[in-house]
């Protein structure tokens, strides 16, 4: 999207919020605000400046902690009134330390909170639960639970029977968190492989 300036700074008093949001994960980093000289700033330089509201000054995240953000992308929202920053972080956002200043909110949709189910399971094994059975019977049980599962994708990928794909590929992607669990690995090692991997391109 093509962000119109004129639009989103109509006056030099104009603040624009701005969502930050890492480039590679997709997580939600940070709210700012921007005015139009932080946004040119921003745009010329690569690195993320905001406008403090606090101090009434520009200010470049990172100016003391060289915890930078790299700009990769800025766009607004469809009224025109938000701004949204995809970036490249460096080191943690948050002045606590942490990562983001949402760290209470997964980042990660469903998939992300079954891996925590999973991981529950694995620590408190609740009787009944299949996901305790498949941790009680171990890691041969688990690697042919996977096993077939994943012939079952490829059956219904080569009958062409899409509702029957994603089916199957749910119960893959679930054997493959319990999988991750047991070796105590998790979505995001997977995830910083495959950054490894896409930088070294």
């Amino acid at each position: 999207m093509k962000t119109d300036i004129d639009k989103l700074f109509f006056d030099n008093s104009a603040l624009v919020p701005a969502i930050v949001q890492d480039d590679k994960t997709l997580k939600v980093l940070m709210l700012g605000y921007m005015n139009r000289e932080s946004f040119e700033i921003t745009v010329n330089s690569g690195k993320v400046t905001f406008f403090s509201r606090s101090r009434k000054r520009l200010w470049t995240k990172g100016e003391s902690s060289s915890n930078f953000l790299y700009l990769r992308s800025i766009e607004a929202d469809c009224d025109n009134d938000t701004l949204l920053l995809r970036v490249d972080p460096v080191g943690p956002v948050c002045h606590t330390g942490a990562v983001s200043c949402f760290n209470n909110i997964s980042y990660e949709g469903f998939i992300g909170r079954l891996q925590s189910l999973v991981k529950e399971r694995h620590t408190l094994m609740p009787k009944g639960s299949y996901t305790t059975l498949l941790f009680e019977q171990g890691i041969d049980k688990i690697s042919k639970k996977m096993g077939e599962e994943a012939i079952e994708v490829v059956i219904e990928a080569m009958k062409g029977d899409k509702k029957r794909l994603v089916y199957e590929s749910g119960d893959l992607i679930y054997h493959l968190l319990v999988l991750l669990e047991y070796y105590g690995l998790s979505i995001k090692d997977i995830e910083e492989e495959l950054l490894i991997r896409h930088s070294e391109k």
